[in-house]
């Protein structure tokens, strides 16, 4: 997984609408400029969060957007997959779905493997944890290991 600007855009945007959460609907404009997005590039994102249930949109002077669900029940991995589709895929297939051959052929399992780490962190963090700066115990562990700190090739 590639974690672009779209997705990275879509989990600020929505950290700060759980932040605000009971404050009624937050204007893309406030989002934007709290999280230094380009406005323009976060509506067509906040559309994509709407299609898919993330958040509620009101239109009018009263409008803006609010998240569907409280905080702790929006995963990050629900974010990531309302912009992005799929947490993993291999050229477009998912991994499951792939047959290899020969010395080759254990691949799949490997990139069955990626995905099921992906989802143990992207699918155990919520919008609560985010904004409340609590991840939970196995999370934790890996940011607590240096190795995790380190882009040896990255």
């Amino acid at each position: 997984m590639q974690v672009t600007a779209r997705i990275d855009y879509a989990l600020r945007a929505c950290a700060e609408l759980a932040a605000a959460v009971g404050e009624g609907p937050v204007k893309a404009e406030a989002l934007s400029t709290a999280q230094g997005i380009p406005r323009n590039y976060l509506e067509a994102i906040l559309v994509d969060l709407r299609r898919s249930g993330v958040v509620y949109s009101q239109r009018g002077a009263d409008g803006g957007y609010w998240l569907k669900a409280p905080p702790g029940e929006v995963s990050l991995a629900d974010i990531v997959r309302a912009v992005d589709g799929p947490l993993a895929n291999v050229r477009g297939e998912l991994p499951d779905a792939l047959v290899y051959e020969g010395p080759a052929a254990g691949l799949t399992a490997v990139w069955v493997a990626v995905r099921a780490a992906l989802r143990s962190v992207l699918e155990d963090v919520t919008l609560a944890d985010l904004v409340d700066g609590r991840l939970p115990a196995h999370v934790k562990a890996l940011v607590d290991d240096p190795r995790a700190w380190t882009s040896r090739w990255a």
